[in-house]
């Protein structure tokens, strides 16, 4: 499958560099624009390995952390100096893996520039499906969606007529996990910051209830209000007060998916939860993940997935960001919620 990219002509090659790690909130000026150049054709000597044209880069709050001067995560730090690098849909422009050809369009991690030579393979899968939106394969059928399966199926534990809640319910993984709670017939209620979000999440997406954070002045008594008799689950995207409120709102042996806490991302030095023993008096299963600990059900979710979505079971909102050089700024707007929908930067056409 491997090719050649014919005559290696050299291109211009943006790039958006980590400038500084980040201490406190995260600033579009600890980022850089770059222009450098590239050969279309691999070096020689470079087995294994790829040469792509990026398409679509996905925006997500975990980057934040490979911003921070720290070394005992999952996933090490991004490097001052470096391009930062997140999930992409590519094009493979040259080729010297078996697994890869020219044409190919591949998704996993990619550099934050037009071009990226890719070496580390294994974890890279070819875009099979091209009936379905390509920028798909970083959202809906991409890391976001596939935690959204992962986080509702197999940490919730959910049963039909269960009592849902989802923070942050309109954003990459939380649209999907409140159209699913639905197919399987649980009553759900979502959180979000703006009107907008609000009247998508009610006449888009499907849910039952959605209310706006930033208009309530007692998250508790908010949760209270559309959970009269407690939460059976609660899929936390943002952490701090709203999971504190959940706590204390949730049914007796309720489970609580804590994916993510956004409301935390952007701050070096984050709050304490204060209502922690409600696991001990509600005997609750609180319980954190991360998706690639469940590889081995990503093709059961895609067949899953595409074909609620070719059906018309499940929708997926976007928001598009046009161009590279506006990267970084799509991807601080989403620790202010600027975002409506799965972020994403159209980096190129074909």
């Amino acid at each position: 499958m491997a090719g050649e990219a014919g005559d290696g002509v050299v291109v211009q090659n943006k790039q958006v560099l980590l400038k500084n790690f980040m201490v406190g909130s995260a600033k579009e000026s600890d980022m850089e624009l770059r222009e450098s150049t590239i050969s279309l054709k691999l070096p020689p000597g470079t087995e294994g390995a790829i040469l792509v044209k990026n398409l679509f880069l996905s925006c997500d709050p975990y980057m934040r952390g490979r911003m921070r001067e720290y070394y005992e995560s999952y996933i090490p730090p991004f490097q001052p100096g470096k391009p930062i690098e997140g999930f992409g849909v590519s094009k493979v422009i040259d080729s010297t893996n078996q697994k890869f050809g020219v044409g190919d369009y591949i998704t996993g991690l990619t550099g934050w520039e037009e071009y990226s030579i890719i070496t580390r393979t294994d974890q890279l899968r070819k875009v099979e499906s091209l009936d379905i939106p390509l920028s798909y394969h970083v959202g809906l059928l991409g890391m976001p969606g596939f935690t959204a399966y992962v986080g509702f199926y197999e940490i919730c534990s959910p049963k039909k007529g269960d009592c849902v809640f989802i923070s942050a319910a309109s954003g990459a993984v939380g649209q999907l996990v409140g159209q699913l709670a639905k197919l399987h017939g649980c009553f759900v209620v979502g959180s979000a910051g703006s009107a907008d979000k609000i009247e998508l999440l009610k006449h888009k997406l499907g849910y039952d209830e959605a209310f706006n954070y930033k208009e309530e002045p007692d998250l508790v008594a908010a949760l209270k209000r559309y959970f009269p008799n407690g939460i059976d689950i609660y899929f936390d995207n943002v952490g701090g007060e709203m999971l504190d409120a959940a706590l204390v709102n949730m049914k007796v042996h309720g489970r609580i998916a804590v994916c993510g806490m956004v409301s935390q991302s952007a701050v070096s030095y984050p709050k304490g939860i204060t209502n922690l023993y409600m696991l001990v008096t509600k005997r609750l299963t609180m319980k954190g993940f991360i998706q690639s600990d469940y590889l081995h059900l990503f093709p059961q979710f895609m067949e899953a997935i595409s074909n609620l979505y070719k059906q018309g079971k499940i929708v997926y909102i976007e928001d598009m960001n046009e161009g590279l050089e506006n990267g970084p700024a799509a991807f601080i707007g989403l620790f202010s919620g600027k975002n409506i929908g799965k972020q994403v930067v159209h980096v190129a056409d074909e």
